[in-house]
């Protein structure tokens, strides 16, 4: 695959402006169509971004042979329906996060995906921000030592209205689907799977959770200590503390352009930016896969989303939040 890569987006909303944006300042990419279920959205929407065609349907974008692989941005509820019918029509998919609402259906989509021998990811734009890249290759050197725990929070004030996506049962809303998930992706990429887990959480009348608390134990007796809400602002700051120094990802450590160093009390600061809105550095990923011939990165892999879900699960049980 020589040609410039092809790319189809549904559900052109907040999140799919800021991620197209960034498709126009790849090189190696273009935005072929966008789908809505209202044709007027996706042209406005293609018309801003220079897509080459826009549907009123899904299924329509999907079918269009054209195509190499289609962003899916919709609410998270509809992740798993819309993902598993681009899957059959052999469309290579990026997903956003969280790729289901639990893990049985994340499961079904791994399972589709290597059933049709198509790539398929999890839009976890964090892992593949440069300041995330050099969080790893300090970890890799030891930089820190052992890492005896890990503190990150993610927070921001919502409107409080309920119909909203945030608050929504119905499109699967709450703090941790849509904003627990960094706090608790980061644990999971510095110390793995923690042993135990103990969560707390404040719900909404509308029965999703607007703050929620996490304690994870590691089987080194490592510790997480995360918190997500949509009540309030808070740092989005992550440190993560060893026994030779810290690593902190300035805010907001999920798309950080500034790292700090700390050993001996000695403070070394690394400013890295990303390009575009940070979703440049996903789209290239995506694109290498492709012309590779690969059906998953090996920098987020099936087996990461997976073991991500659940997580989340097992956080869902302890607060008792169920969709």
């Amino acid at each position: 695959m020589t040609k410039k890569i092809k790319w189809g987006i549904i559900g052109p909303g907040k999140i799919a402006n800021k991620f197209a944006a960034d498709l126009v300042i790849s090189k190696d990419s273009v935005l072929y169509g966008v789908a809505s279920r209202d044709l007027d959205k996706a042209k406005a929407f293609g018309e801003k971004y220079g897509a080459t065609n826009c549907y009123s349907s899904y299924e329509q974008l999907a079918e269009d042979p054209e195509i190499d692989v289609i962003y899916i941005a919709t609410p998270h509820v509809f992740h798993y329906e819309n993902t598993m019918m681009c899957l059959k029509k052999g469309k290579a998919v990026l997903c956003e996060k969280p790729m289901g609402i639990n893990s049985d259906q994340v499961e079904e989509m791994l399972q589709e995906a290597a059933k049709q021998k198509v790539f398929l990811m999890e839009a976890i734009w964090t892992r593949f921000i440069p300041a995330t890249e050099k969080m790893l290759a300090l970890l890799e050197q030891n930089a820190i030592g052992e890492v005896l725990f890990v503190h990150a929070d993610f927070g921001f004030k919502g409107d409080g209205n309920l119909e909203s996506r945030l608050l929504n049962k119905k499109l699967g809303g709450g703090s941790l689907l849509d904003i627990g998930i960094y706090p608790i992706y980061l644990s999971l990429l510095v110390l793995g799977i923690p042993t135990d887990i103990k969560a707390m959480a404040r719900m909404t009348t509308t029965e999703v959770d607007s703050y929620c608390s996490m304690l994870f134990n590691y089987s080194n007796d490592s510790k997480a200590i995360l918190e997500s809400t949509i009540e309030a602002k808070t740092p989005t700051e992550a440190c993560i503390y060893g026994s030779e120094g810290t690593i902190k990802l300035h805010s907001r450590f999920h798309h950080a352009n500034k790292i700090t160093l700390t050993q001996n009390g000695v403070e070394e600061v690394f400013d890295i930016d990303y390009k575009g809105n940070g979703y440049f550095h996903e789209i290239e990923e995506v694109n290498n896969c492709l012309r590779q011939g690969l059906t998953q990165s090996s920098k987020l892999p099936f087996t990461l989303s997976l073991d991500l879900i659940k997580l989340i699960d097992r956080v869902k049980n302890e607060i008792g939040l169920e969709y």
